[in-house]
């Protein structure tokens, strides 16, 4: 285990940055991409899927990711899988072991400009998330800036920028997931959902974690 991976082992308060992509599909399946160019573990992205027949699916792309997100959200199935994501414009095309996505972001519209004007170190400290809980739950029903996870673990997230998510295509394990819907069921990893539109939110996380 690398010196910062250890970091999760040891407690105290982890920093993610980067993006959460929530999108519903025609056949029933949801699908949150992280992806995290700044992390505890180094540059890394992670898919966490939820099937129509309610099975919550993991996947990542090392064991200490894996152990990590599964001590902190709740799966049915994990799965260590090399993940990849490339984004070329508007278009990001991610690839998870059994899964083969494509999507395409819109322009931003009043909020996610609004989003843009927060600085950074503002969203990454957990007095913003708070301030913020309201609003979000009013603007965003199902969202939530912060609270409890597994294992005493605590989350804030501070969201920079938010976009709709135009069209999607994907296969997964050999089956066309349909174009993009509502996220509808919500999705039950932990304590809060994506927004109901398929939606990308620039985003820095702090996840606090009690030592070993």
């Amino acid at each position: 285990m690398n010196g910062r991976s250890s970091d999760a082992s040891r407690g105290g308060r982890l920093r993610f940055d980067g993006w959460i992509a929530g999108l519903g599909t025609a056949s029933g399946t949801r699908i949150v991409l992280g992806h995290w160019p700044r992390s505890p573990f180094g540059p890394f992205s992670d898919v966490m899927l939820e099937r129509p027949d309610g099975e919550r699916l993991l996947l990542a792309p090392t064991r200490e990711t894996a152990d990590f997100i599964s001590g902190t959200y709740v799966f049915d199935t994990v799965r260590v899988v090399p993940v990849g994501v490339r984004v070329v414009d508007d278009v990001w095309s991610v690839t998870a072991g059994p899964l083969d996505l494509r999507f395409t972001t819109g322009r931003r519209r009043l909020l996610g400009l609004l989003l843009c004007a927060v600085p950074g170190v503002l969203a990454g400290r957990p007095g913003w998330s708070v301030l913020t809980s309201l609003p979000a739950r009013v603007l965003l029903p199902g969202v939530r800036t912060r609270g409890s996870a597994r294992a005493g673990r605590r989350e804030w997230y501070g969201a920079r920028d938010l976009r709709p998510i135009r069209t999607v295509t994907g296969v997964f394990e050999g089956d066309d997931l349909g174009a993009a819907a509502p996220v509808v069921p919500p999705v039950r990893f932990g304590f809060g959902s994506v927004p109901r539109g398929p939606a990308l939110t620039r985003v820095t996380t702090t996840v606090a974690v009690e030592p070993e």
